[in-house]
């Protein structure tokens, strides 16, 4: 049999000159050059545009280690989406970031569709955020005395929270069972930030409480038994919520379908069976067109955790025919990890497009989150008329694609 992988034999003289780069989580002028000097120095490159930065590096700390530069992103802007909701009413540009050509240009198509239509209703209908630590014990009989302990002593766990954070709430309790193996979901409201690392500090300070004072001691505990759906697309998530689940819809008059988005509300009905089929033959989580697009760009430029697109983007698209030949379609996505405050948001840039959709600060998170689902519905209305007319590749041909000289 022949091996088509063929792996180099490991070289001392390879390695033997490398040393691991010093981490500095501490952002200065000085620190910054002295990476940067490092780095040319061991690439023998000079990196120009990456190192060319004009921003207060102090505003950096906590975001970001070993700091050499800024990687741009363009960034380009649709709308107006126009928003019905609970919080979220009115007319927003909203800034997408991305270097994929055609994907503001769709949503743009997708978003005028919208405002002739009159508007897209969005509602955010729960909001959740977990973290689930994993229990191993020696034996069931041991674990079914800590549940029995465990259970009773939930009251007490709200005061632990309270000490630990000024803006999260416990919730919620949940407890799994697998051999002698105990997961714990504990469910907080997080406010306007988007909460990983609060639930996170939050159940590391409520598993400490438990261990040290419970009459039977775990063999040993993960603060993350992997259940909690972070940054993972689950099947768990359409029935419960993480970070917020939001709904939205509207309804397009054939006209609007024929004169913005080119095609037919026939085509469109047609369209969403035939890939819905497909997605379910394929076993994807969820159904829908490319929640992932808008949310990544989006997200890249609201200073939100990107790698949240992992979970953010799952839903359901729905798209039907009605009987006077209007189109109706809904959106759900049941795991908008989102913040607008912390993380990523006070970044200069980020929170300059998050002040241009009026959605910087507390207070604002259901807005973002209901403006975040109808661009979304925007999206998937412009790729599916594109797939229904075939006119996805010419799209693509003319926005994605470099010009020439």
């Amino acid at each position: 049999m022949k091996t088509l992988l063929k792996i180099p034999a490991r070289s001392v003289d390879q390695t033997e000159n490398l040393c691991t780069l010093p981490l500095s989580s501490e952002i200065s002028t000085e620190g910054t050059k002295k990476l940067q000097s490092y780095l040319s120095e061991k690439t023998n490159q000079q990196f120009p545009t990456l190192t060319d930065t004009n921003i207060d590096l102090s505003l950096l700390n906590g975001n970001i280690e070993n700091f050499i530069g800024m990687s741009q992103v363009p960034t380009g802007i649709i709308g107006p989406l126009k928003v019905h909701g609970t919080a979220a009413n009115g007319a927003y540009y909203v800034p997408l970031a991305t270097s994929e050509g055609a994907l503001v240009a769709s949503y743009h198509r997708g978003a005028r569709a919208c405002l002739q239509a009159g508007g897209i209703t969005s509602i955010c209908l729960k909001e959740g955020v977990q973290r689930s630590p994993v229990f191993k014990f020696e034996n069931l009989n041991d674990l079914s005395l800590f549940v029995s302990w465990f259970l009773a002593e939930k009251d007490s766990l709200q005061d632990i929270v309270k000490k630990t954070s000024r803006f999260a709430k416990l919730t919620d309790t949940r407890i799994q069972i697998e051999g002698n193996h105990l997961t714990i979901s504990f469910e907080y409201f997080t406010a306007d930030a988007a909460g990983q690392n609060m639930v996170t500090i939050c159940t590391d300070a409520i598993c400490r409480f438990i261990v040290d004072l419970c009459p039977v001691k775990p063999t040993h505990w993960f603060i993350e038994g992997n259940s909690s759906g972070d940054k993972k697309a689950t099947a768990y998530s359409f029935n419960n919520v993480r970070g917020k689940k939001v709904t939205a819809e509207i309804e397009l008059s054939a006209s609007i379908v024929s004169e913005v988005l080119k095609t037919s509300s026939e085509l469109m009905d047609r369209y969403w069976r035939s890939s819905t089929m497909g997605i379910i033959q394929s076993a994807a989580i969820g159904a829908h067109g490319h929640y992932a697009n808008g949310l990544a760009a989006l997200f890249l430029a609201t200073g939100q955790d990107v790698a949240c697109v992992a979970e953010a983007a799952t839903g359901i698209t729905r798209m039907e025919l009605n009987k006077d030949g209007s189109l109706y379609a809904s959106v759900t996505l049941p795991n908008l990890i989102i913040g607008t405050v912390g993380g990523g948001t006070n970044l200069p840039t980020q929170k300059e497009c998050l002040e241009i959709m009026d959605c910087y600060g507390e207070g604002n998170s259901i807005k973002y989150a209901e403006i975040a689902a109808a661009l979304v519905l925007a999206g998937e209305l412009s790729i599916a008329a594109a797939l229904s007319a075939g006119q996805f590749t010419q799209a693509h041909q003319k926005f994605g694609r470099k010009k020439t000289v």
